[in-house]
């Protein structure tokens, strides 16, 4: 069954006010987190913003809130739940016993949607090892929902052996990818080396910011843009010459706030490219009204992230 086949999932989007943060910016996060819901293919039908200094470390939201969540789902028919921080594997188990429906947060979200868009490779190679961290810590809530599909005299649970087990198996295959990516980090650098000394121009921005349309009115060529969040996860590299001055131009995976450590860890090979760079052009949508904030501190935290 492919996507268009399966039918939309009704969601409700979930997130905290935190203390020194207006309405408008923790509105802005859930528009954000409505857009990458919609982006993997869900209907965003309803929202729940609670006012809290820190998140509750058994439901993220407060008893009397989740309570109110929880109906609302039992009476609106919904399937999935999207919580904009990510949840403890604690959490997740609780707030799943508490409303009775699937529940992901930001971090698995975006794992999700950079698994159906890596096409290449080294693209696949970088999102399965980001999905295989997100996955260790959470193997036993997963062998929950295993235990409730099978059911059945005989098959009431996997056992601490067969999860620890596969605790193992996960670890190998962690080890496993980051050998894989070493071997793709040096092959990039040599081809990095090979393009000889022209300039390198790296496009660098927020995600669906416009920068593959930006690379293909430049380049004149044909990288695919869409109007989604993470089009691009593979860097483009085309010879580009403006004037008498020829360079090379690349276009960048996207930037977003809250996108998981480990999945930009695993981009390393990615950002080098930016880091390599002799110039970058940083496209901002000033429309936005919090394009300052939105796009300052980003590109830094990425480098910077990418360096470990």
């Amino acid at each position: 069954m492919t996507d268009k086949d399966r039918q939309a999932e009704r969601a409700i989007l979930v997130g905290i006010n935190y203390p020194g943060q207006d309405e408008h910016e923790t509105n802005e996060f859930i528009d954000e987190l409505s857009f990458l819901a919609e982006t993997a293919g869900a209907v965003p039908v309803k929202r729940f913003i609670q006012k809290l200094n820190v998140p509750n470390p058994a439901t993220f939201v407060g008893t009397g809130k989740a309570a109110e969540i929880a109906q609302y789902i039992a009476e609106n028919e919904i399937d999935l739940a999207i919580f904009d921080d990510e949840l403890t594997p604690v959490q997740l188990r609780n707030i799943e016993n508490e409303l009775q429906c699937r529940v992901i947060d930001r971090t698995n979200l975006i794992l999700d949607i950079f698994a159906r868009r890596a096409r290449t490779s080294q693209a696949r190679t970088q999102v399965e090892l980001a999905q295989y961290q997100y996955m260790l810590p959470r193997l036993r809530r997963m062998w929950t929902h295993l235990e409730r599909q099978r059911g059945g005299i005989g098959l009431r649970g996997p056992g601490e052996t067969e999860i620890e087990t596969d605790r193992r198996i996960i670890r190998d295959k962690i080890t496993s990818l980051k050998e894989q990516l070493k071997k793709i980090d040096i092959q990039m650098s040599t081809q990095r080396k090979n393009r000889g000394k022209m300039v390198r121009v790296s496009i660098v921005g927020y995600t669906n910011v416009g920068k593959s349309t930006i690379m293909n009115l430049l380049s004149k060529s044909d990288v695919f843009a869409e109007n989604k969040l993470f089009a691009t996860l593979d860097t483009t590299v085309r010879k580009v010459v403006i004037g008498n001055l020829p360079f090379l131009l690349s276009d960048t995976v996207g930037f977003i706030r809250k996108l998981p450590h480990d999945l930009v860890k695993s981009f390393k090979s990615t950002l080098d490219e930016v880091r390599e760079s002799d110039l970058l052009l940083h496209v901002v949508d000033i429309s936005h009204p919090g394009f300052d904030a939105r796009h300052g501190i980003l590109l830094e935290d990425y480098l910077a992230l990418a360096r470990y």
